[in-house]
Parts: C-alpha cells; sequence; structure tokens
C-alpha cells in the first residue's frame, strides 16, 4: 500500500460527491431551462414569492457549482497527470466564482 493509494471510505465519499455534483447540475439545468421550480424544492425550501420568480438565477448557481465539484474531483477518481490535476482544480475554482457571481449579479 502506498500514499497515493484511497481507503475505501475515502473512494466512497469521493463517489458521493460526484453524484451529489451530477444531480445538482442535472436540476440546476433544468430549473435554469424550464424556467420552474420542482414542487417538492417549493415546498421544502418554502421559497418566498420574490424567490420563486428568479428560477434561472438560482438554477444557474446550482449548476455551476455542481460542475464545480465535479471537475473537483474528477482527478482524484481518473488518473491524470499533475499539471491536468491542477487544471481541473484552477477551473473548479474558476466555476465556483462564476456561480457566485451569477447569483449576485443576476437579478430580476
Amino acid at each position: 500500500m502506498s500514499v497515493d493509494d484511497l481507503d475505501p471510505v475515502g473512494f466512497a465519499l469521493r463517489l458521493i460527491v460526484v453524484v451529489l455534483g451530477l444531480a445538482m447540475v442535472t436540476l440546476g439545468v433544468r430549473v435554469a431551462m424550464t424556467r420552474r421550480f420542482p414542487t417538492a424544492w417549493v415546498r421544502g425550501a418554502r421559497l418566498t414569492v420574490s424567490q420563486r420568480s428568479q428560477p434561472v438565477r438560482r438554477g444557474g448557481f446550482v449548476a455551476l457549482l455542481g460542475a464545480g465539484l465535479l471537475a473537483q474531483q474528477a482527478p482524484f477518481l481518473a488518473p491524470v497527470s499533475v499539471a491536468v490535476g491542477r487544471a481541473m482544480f484552477a477551473l473548479a475554482l474558476l466555476l465556483v466564482l462564476t456561480a457566485v457571481g451569477w447569483f449576485m449579479v443576476l437579478r430580476r
């Protein structure tokens, strides 16, 4: 066993993060494209009337955050070089910053 080997618990946690990232991208794109929140999301989050009128803003934010999670976990699950891993980490940071910018700037 080497230092680079990942224990089963760490690997399972990374896979859970990847599944959550995929779910966030899927849900965010769906909300942004259809411009409608799922009813469970409206009930569960108890969105106000003013918040319900911003599906593109919130859907894009969730989709970009999910893409950031996926880009951050990809180098750990697939064998890539150090340069590619650093580029993916930089891309993940850029996506998260873009998500925050999207949420702050896009107001309706």
